[in-house]
C-alpha cells in the first residue's frame, strides 16, 4: 500500500493549521479573545460569519462523535486526542491529521479498511 494518502492528509493538516491560525493570530493581536463576551460577537457578527461558525462547529461535533463511536480496531487512532485537537486547535487540522494517522495505521495493518 502506498504512503501517498497519508502524506497528502498530513500535508493538508499542516496547511489547515497554518491557514486558520494565521487569522486566529490576527484576531488575538487585534484584541480578540476566546472569552465568550469577545469571541461570540465576532463569530456571529453577521449572517455569513454565523453560518460559517455554525457549519464548522457542527462539523467538528459530528466528526468528534464519529471518531469516538466508530473505532475500527483497538489500535485505531486515539479518538479523544483528536477531539481535543479539533476543539482546541481546529477542525481543519484535526480532521486531516486523523485521516492521515488512520491511513498510516491501515497501511501497516493495524486497523481494518
Amino acid at each position: 500500500m502506498s504512503k501517498l494518502p497519508e502524506r497528502v492528509y498530513f500535508a493538508l493538516a499542516i496547511v489547515g493549521l497554518g491557514l486558520t491560525w494565521y487569522f486566529n493570530f490576527l484576531f488575538f493581536a487585534g484584541g480578540g479573545s476566546i472569552a465568550p463576551d469577545s469571541f461570540l460577537p465576532s463569530a456571529f457578527a453577521n449572517p455569513l460569519t454565523a453560518s460559517i461558525t455554525l457549519d464548522v462547529y457542527w462539523s467538528a461535533l459530528v466528526f468528534s462523535i464519529w471518531i469516538v463511536t466508530e473505532r475500527s480496531a483497538p489500535l485505531a487512532p486515539a479518538p479523544w486526542i483528536f477531539v481535543v485537537l479539533c476543539f482546541g486547535i481546529g477542525l481543519a487540522f484535526a480532521l486531516p491529521l486523523y485521516l492521515g494517522r488512520h491511513a498510516q495505521l491501515r497501511r501497516v495493518g493495524a486497523v481494518a479498511s
